[in-house]
C-alpha cells in the first residue's frame, strides 16, 4: 500500500437533488429528513459514506487491498474471520498482539476501514477498534425543503390469492420528494488518524473521485436528480494542521440571487469562494466543479 498522507485537509462539498428523495426516514414512512425547527433539509454522514463505499466498490472491483467492510448481505463476521485464518490467529483471545495483527490487516485489505474506521471487537473474531481519518457531518440544505408526498397505484398483485381478494384491482402507495436542495456538507482528513490505519495517496484521490462520481451508480427512482456541484479543499501543510476548519469553511459562501424567491436549480444561488489571502501553509484545492453562479 502506498505511505500514509502527512497533511491534514478539511473540505466543503456541495451537492443538489431535484424532485428525489436525498435521505428518506424510516421512522417518517420515508420522508425526507429535514430540521424540525428551520425545514432545512438533511442527510445524514452514514448516507453518504454508503454512497462512497458502493462507488469504491464498483471502481476498484475487488482489487487487493480494497475491499468494502460493510457491504449489505454479509455479516461482518466473515470478514473479521479471515486475518485469523490467514494469519493462523487464535479466536476469542484478550491477547494485545494477534488483535492487533488483524487489526492492521483489515486495514490493508478493506478501504473503507482504514478511511471511515470501524469498531470490530464485537465478535469471536476480534479485529480491535480503528478510528478512520476521513469524516463527515450531516449535510444541510441551504435553504428549507418542502417534501411532496405522491398517491402512487400499482396494477398487479403479488399473489393469487391477493388477486382474488381484491378483485384484480391495484393498490395505492405513496412517494415522497423534494423539489429542489442544494446541501452542504463539511469532512474533514486527519493525518494523524491516517498514520495509524494506512491512508494514504491513492486512497485520499480516490476519496475525492467519489464524491464526484458516487450519485452515477446510486441512480433509483428516488434518487435520479442527483448531482455533484462542487468540492473545495483546504490543505495544510502539515499533519496538525496551520488553521482552524470553521474559519477557513467561512470562506466558502453561498447565498440565493436577489431575484430568486423559491430556489429551483443551482443557477438560483451564487457560490462565492474567497481564495484571497489564505494562511501561510494553507492552500486551496479545488478537485471538481466550479463556483456555479458567481
Amino acid at each position: 500500500m502506498n505511505s500514509p498522507i502527512q497533511k491534514r485537509y478539511d473540505f466543503v462539498y456541495l451537492f443538489d437533488w431535484t424532485d428525489s428523495n436525498p435521505n428518506g426516514d424510516p421512522d417518517s414512512a420515508n420522508a425526507p429528513r429535514f430540521d424540525p425547527e428551520t425545514f432545512q433539509g438533511l442527510v445524514t454522514d452514514v448516507c453518504l459514506k454508503r454512497k462512497i463505499r458502493d462507488y469504491i466498490a464498483i471502481r476498484q472491483n475487488g482489487l487487493p487491498g480494497f475491499g468494502i467492510y460493510i457491504m449489505a448481505g454479509q455479516a461482518l463476521e466473515k470478514s473479521q474471520e479471515k486475518p485469523y485464518v490467514l494469519l493462523n490467529l487464535t479466536k476469542k483471545t484478550k491477547e494485545r498482539k494477534p488483535i492487533e495483527e488483524a487489526r492492521d490487516w483489515m486495514c490493508q485489505n478493506f478501504f473503507d476501514v482504514r478511511t471511515f474506521g470501524a469498531v470490530m471487537s464485537t465478535t469471536d473474531f476480534n479485529c480491535g477498534q480503528v478510528r478512520g481519518p476521513v469524516q463527515l457531518g450531516f449535510a444541510r440544505s441551504i435553504d428549507r425543503v418542502f417534501s411532496t408526498e405522491h398517491s402512487i397505484t400499482r396494477q398487479v398483485q403479488t399473489t393469487v390469492k391477493d388477486f382474488e381478494s381484491k378483485g384484480g384491482m391495484g393498490t395505492f402507495g405513496q412517494k415522497h420528494t423534494v423539489a429542489y436542495g442544494l446541501y452542504r456538507v463539511h469532512g474533514f482528513v486527519n493525518a494523524h488518524f491516517a498514520a495509524q490505519t494506512g491512508f494514504g495517496e491513492q486512497d485520499l484521490d480516490l476519496l475525492w473521485k467519489a464524491l464526484a462520481n458516487m450519485f452515477d451508480v446510486d441512480r433509483s427512482a428516488a434518487r435520479c436528480g442527483m448531482a455533484p456541484r462542487g468540492l473545495f479543499v483546504f490543505e495544510h501543510a502539515s499533519a496538525l494542521g496551520e488553521f482552524p476548519a470553521h474559519l477557513l469553511f467561512d470562506r466558502i459562501k453561498i447565498s440565493k440571487r436577489e431575484s430568486v424567491e423559491i430556489p429551483r436549480s443551482i443557477g438560483d444561488y451564487i457560490i462565492d469562494v474567497d481564495s484571497k489571502d489564505l494562511p501561510a501553509g494553507v492552500r486551496l484545492l479545488q478537485p471538481f466543479g466550479a463556483a456555479a453562479g458567481a
